[in-house]
């Protein structure tokens, strides 16, 4: 298990990397003289940089984490706004609006805390008699 490790270990330490050490040599230089580039190979640079500094920058919890917590509030006003909000002092008039929809969201909630009318009813099963028994 500890093998490969020690291995490892055991080796000489590798000289570290630098720019006029370094083996693996670019292509190309960078960044190119944009001077003295055609106008469609400079766009065509232009595009990778912007393209490469997206998925750079890109944070996608973060971004998925505000559009959540947004919808989530947004939600939550429209809710307050039509099941809850004193809309009569707001508009001046007597009637409110909403007022179906409330009462058949406090009918609905009512429903679920109080016990049916209706007592439940156990299915009909037919019960064998005693003295019968099964073959073993």
């Amino acid at each position: 298990m500890f093998r490969p490790s020690l291995r490892r270990l055991a080796e000489a330490p590798q000289p570290k990397l630098t720019i006029y050490k370094n083996p693996y040599k670019a292509q190309k230089t960078w960044p190119p003289d944009f001077s003295k580039l055609h106008p469609k190979h400079q766009f065509r640079l232009e595009r990778i940089y912007r393209r490469r500094s997206k998925q750079k920058w890109a944070r996608p919890r973060w971004t998925k984490a505000v559009k959540l917590t947004a919808w989530g509030s947004s939600l939550f006003v429209a809710v307050y706004g039509v099941l809850f909000m004193d809309w009569g002092e707001m508009t001046g008039r007597q009637e409110k609006p909403f007022t179906d929809i409330r009462e058949w969201f406090r009918e609905q909630t009512n429903s679920i805390w109080t016990a049916s009318p209706t007592p439940p009813q156990t299915p009909a099963v037919a019960i064998p008699p005693k003295d019968h028994q099964s073959p073993r």
